[in-house]
Formats: structure tokens, C-alpha cells, sequence
């Protein structure tokens, strides 16, 4: 029985869901990527780095591994031989990696056209792949994990002016060729199926682009919840408010910290966890009083996060960021924007609040209310927790499942 090929060359926890979902749904028919760890075979042997790449062992006989490039990118950073590794141009850059997996796929239905019923694609990686489902007739499914690239270069575009001494912290984004945004485009024209992670990516997409296409919203999972809290864990009075991700203003830190001025609160205490996007003395003048925590494993996040009261993420564009749900299951309430993707987690005032992009008045008016409702914060934590309870990867595997199931007998 044919069922679909998935191809995603590194994997992360979506992926991985959606690999499980297919499966049991009896969807599955072949997963692509470049390394996958079994039990037993040689990336097991070969360290931690290799083992981050382990999926479940039901996937193995469906697995097909396309290494050799993987393999260059990783030695070549090892190595420091960044023009190898340049965005785009290098021979093993990430972009590289992607179109050669693409193209091997194609090749793959071009082949074996009645092994297959469909292909399951994600950007940047599908275009020769979707193209040859489309010359076979077979569904074609495309998975969108941000924003599409034009609602993302037009905010950016506008935080460089707005807020210019940020510019540099913007990161990707802004920097691809036109090259690679016809590839985006062309690969969203050629889905029938677009899977996308929040109603904000949804709405991203351009209306032309719509035509003949079924769109669908699968909330990301959430991690298992910490054991319910009791009381807020500071234990010196002040509110401790989270910030966690790249310190740069695509992630909304430059309004956060000027939140943070217009606060001018002795007991509250702003904590940043991530990794510069610029020189520390750049945070320190934006913003002198925050308490920065470098990256960690993702044990020790949680456990951050656990310290901590509030989570707040003011983003200017994501897809869905995966950090609000961690922190909801460690108990922690949100301040977040629409544009992370996370709307829906928001029951205002009992998991916490919605607060328009750019807006620090309102950032400001928000943690203050946390502030001055600490009593408020063990219910709240609870609810916190429920909501992020009530999305599972599981969920979500089967909410994608579902979609093309119905999708398949439309």
C-alpha cells in the first residue's frame, strides 16, 4: 500500500510528530533526512551530537538517510571553515543541504511513482520535490513553520527604521536572495495542503497564493507540566519576569527593555536567557538592570523557568514559538504579542495577556498588573499549566493526520 514521503533533512519535535502521526494513521510511507539514530547503527557511536538525531525505532525500516552533506556542514563548522558553511553559497550550507535532499526525493517519486501516494514537504526544501508529485498527480502537503518571507521582510524592514540601533540583532530573514524568495513562493504555489503551526502564519499567507488550497492550524506540543505550584518561587519579593531566546528585536527585546525603563520597579527583575546577537555592552546601555543567563540544555531551561514568575516574549514575527509552551508548563503565565504565533494560549487575565507588537506602554502595564496582583499568581500558574496540557505533540500529529485523511476523500 503506497502511503506518503516525508522529507525533512535534520528533524525536531514537529517533525517528529508528524512522522508518528502518519504512521499510525497508516500514512507513512518513506522519511527522508540526512542522519537518523537507531538503536544499534553507527550514528549511535559517534557522541551526543549524533544522538539528538534518534527517532522513534518504528520509523527505521521506513527511513532513507541522505548523510554526506550533513556530515561536510558539520565538520566544516568543527573546523571553522565558514566559507564552506556561507548562507546559501557554501557547498555545505544548510540551503545546500536542503535542495540536494530535495532533489534526491524528486528523484525518488520519479522512480517509484506507485510507492507513493503523496509527498510531505517543509520550506526551503520542496520545491523539485512538489514538482514531481504534481507531474505524477500525487498530493502534495507543505508544511510552513514561520511567517511567509513577505510579511516577515516587511516587519523587519520596518524594525530597522523604528528601532535602528537594533538593526544588527534582526538576524535571518532579511538577508536571502531573490533567488531563494522565488523559491519560497513557487513552493507554496505548487501545495495543495498547507499545514501551518498558528492562525498568524495562516494569516500570513498572501490571498493569491490561496487559490485551490486547504489550510490548516496544528498547535505545536507541549512539554510534560512541572508539578503544579503552590506559591510564586521568589523569595526575595521581587517579580521575577523571563525572557527567553536570541537577544535581538525580531524576538521584541529592544521594547521589553524599554518596558522595562518606563517601569522604573525596584521589585521586579527582568531576566534574560539566550544567546547576543550583539555586544553585551549594547544591552547594558539599552537596558543596565537585567540578569542575563546564558543558553543551556533543555532540562536547565525548565528549571530557569521554574525560578522565574512571568514569562514575557513581545515578538515582532514567528511561527509558533515552541519557549511559550515550555514556560506554561513550568507554571509560568504569558505576556505575549499575537505575532508569536501563541494567541490562542492566551485566556485573558487567567493565562495571561495579549498585548499588541510594539506597544512597551502596554508591555509596562502588564507586568506591572503581575506586580501588583501577586496573590494572583498560583491560580494563574495552574491555568498556565492546564492550557499548555491540553496540546500534545500527540494532538498534533493527529490533528495532521486528520487533515490530510480528509483531504485525501474532498
Amino acid at each position: 500500500m503506497s502511503g506518503l514521503l516525508l522529507s525533512h533533512p535534520t528533524g525536531n519535535a514537529n517533525v517528529r510528530a508528524a512522522l508518528i502521526g502518519l504512521l499510525e494513521a497508516g500514512l507513512l510511507g518513506e522519511f527522508h533526512t540526512t542522519i537518523a539514530a537507531y538503536p544499534g547503527n553507527v550514528w549511535n557511536f559517534l557522541g551526543k551530537e549524533f544522538k539528538r538525531r534518534s527517532f522513534d525505532a518504528r520509523l527505521r525500516p521506513l527511513t532513507v538517510q541522505h548523510p554526506l552533506r550533513e556530515l561536510g556542514r558539520m565538520l566544516a563548522n568543527r573546523l571553522k571553515l565558514h566559507q564552506l558553511v556561507r548562507h546559501e553559497t557554501g557547498k555545505f550550507s544548510t540551503d545546500e543541504i536542503y535542495q540536494a535532499q530535495d532533489r534526491a526525493t524528486a528523484r525518488r517519486l520519479r522512480k517509484f511513482p506507485q510507492s507513493f501516494s503523496g509527498a510531505y514537504t517543509y520550506e526551503d526544501g520542496a520545491l523539485e520535490t512538489l514538482t514531481a508529485a504534481r507531474e505524477l498527480n500525487l498530493r502534495r502537503i507543505y508544511e510552513l513553520p514561520i511567517a511567509y518571507w513577505q510579511t516577515l521582510r516587511q516587519l523587519l524592514a520596518e524594525e530597522a527604521v523604528r528601532r535602528p540601533n537594533w538593526k544588527a540583532t534582526l538576524g535571518g530573514g532579511v538577508s536571502d536572495s531573490e533567488t531563494k524568495l522565488h523559491r519560497k513562493t513557487k513552493e507554496l504555489e505548487l501545495s495543495e495542503l498547507i499545514i501551518c503551526p498558528s492562525q498568524f502564519v495562516a494569516r500570513s499567507i498572501p490571498q493569491e497564493l490561496r487559490t485551490n488550497k486547504k489550510i490548516i492550524v496544528a498547535p505545536f506540543g507541549s512539554p510534560p507540566n512541572s508539578p503544579p505550584r503552590l506559591a510564586a518561587p521568589a523569595t526575595d519579593g521581587k517579580l521575577r519576569v523571563l525572557f527567553a531566546g536570541s537577544m535581538g528585536q525580531r524576538k521584541g527585546l529592544g521594547d521589553l527593555f524599554a518596558a522595562m525603563r518606563l517601569l522604573n520597579r525596584s521589585d521586579v527583575e527582568l531576566v534574560v536567557m539566550g544567546t547576543p546577537q550583539a555586544p553585551m555592552e549594547f544591552y547594558r546601555s539599552e537596558f543596565a538592570g537585567f540578569v542575563h543567563e546564558p543558553g543551556r540544555p533543555h532540562a536547565g531551561v525548565l528549571e530557569l523557568m521554574r525560578r522565574c514568575d512571568v514569562f514575557c516574549l513581545p515578538s515582532i514575527v514567528e511561527g509558533r514559538a515552541l519557549v511559550m509552551q515550555e514556560a506554561m508548563s513550568q507554571g509560568l503565565p504569558l505576556i505575549i504579542t499575537p505575532n508569536t504565533g501563541g494567541e490562542d494560549l492566551i485566556d485573558e487575565g487567567i493565562t495571561g495577556f495579549l498585548v499588541p507588537i510594539r506597544r512597551a506602554d502596554l508591555l509596562a502595564e502588564k507586568i506591572t498588573w503581575f506586580a501588583e496582583h501577586r496573590p494572583a499568581l498560583p491560580e494563574m500558574s495552574q491555568a498556565a499549566q492546564t492550557k499548555a496540557g491540553q496540546l500534545t505533540w500527540a494532538m498534533y500529529g493527529q490533528t495532521i493526520a486528520g487533515a490530510i485523511q480528509n483531504f485525501g476523500q474532498s
